[in-house]
């Protein structure tokens, strides 16, 4: 479910051009050295996974990757998170199921379809990390959020890469348009406030209770759950003489 081209509308660098801190971490030292099935990735995407999955290692963890392409990174996942690591990979081309393995499940159907994500929801009732690397237009990647990001497990983190094409008319985008992946994404700055606007008594949704926190990053965005009370505030010390 790879958007066609979008790689092509910037020069492949050579790999061997990454810099010291971005190769710095597992996931980059096996793309570097990768001579199996193509992955294709922006230098600085290896460095956010680490920050935010590394706790995942050895852990048995399900994976939800929409976005299947050549394999590449099914391979690559499986590496990074060790023995016991169940993926699942969603892609709308059938051909992709020949990458399936004893660890790996490949789905196929259309991410902007809210009855086939509710599908893999009742099939998978346990999913700790969910990466978006699908169609990349608007409507694809603001559904797929929509649909899945409650379903994820409460401290579960859910990523969007190439956001970019939320600039580019081809996918839907354009800079401040509304409709597009990072205007709806900036609303969930507003949820994480809503502690402070929503009037009392009033239903908090998951963005607010159940979101730690929400990170942008050239190309991609990080939403990492965790239940969260209502804030509080104290003091502690003495005041001064």
């Amino acid at each position: 479910m790879r958007a066609p081209g979008v790689e092509a509308m910037f020069q492949l660098s050579p790999a061997e051009s990454m810099s010291a801190q971005a190769r710095a971490n597992p996931l980059a030292e096996y793309f570097l050295a990768n001579r199996d099935r193509p992955i294709y990735k922006w230098h600085h995407y290896f460095e956010i996974y680490h920050r935010h999955l590394e706790r995942f290692r050895s852990r048995s963890p399900v994976l939800l990757e929409i976005g299947v392409f050549q394999g590449g990174s099914l391979q690559m996942w499986r590496k990074y998170f060790g023995e016991g690591v169940k993926i699942i990979g969603v892609d709308i081309d059938p051909g992709c199921r020949r990458f399936e393995d004893d660890a790996t499940t490949i789905l196929i159907g259309d991410q902007a379809d809210p009855g086939f994500l509710a599908q893999i929801r009742e099939r998978y009732p346990q999913i700790d990390i969910i990466i978006d690397d699908g169609g990349h237009t608007m409507v694809q990647q603001i559904t797929t959020l929509g649909e899945l990001y409650p379903h994820l497990q409460p401290h579960g983190v859910y990523i969007c890469e190439d956001v970019h094409t939320a600039y580019i008319e081809k996918w839907g985008g354009g800079l401040r348009r509304p409709g597009t992946f990072i205007e709806f994404s900036k609303a969930l700055i507003d949820a994480l406030h809503a502690w402070y606007f929503v009037p009392k008594g009033e239903a908090l949704d998951v963005h607010t209770t159940g979101t730690f926190g929400v990170s942008f990053y050239d190309s991609m965005v990080v939403v990492e759950k965790r239940p969260i009370a209502q804030p509080r505030v104290s003091v502690t010390g003495k005041p001064p003489a």
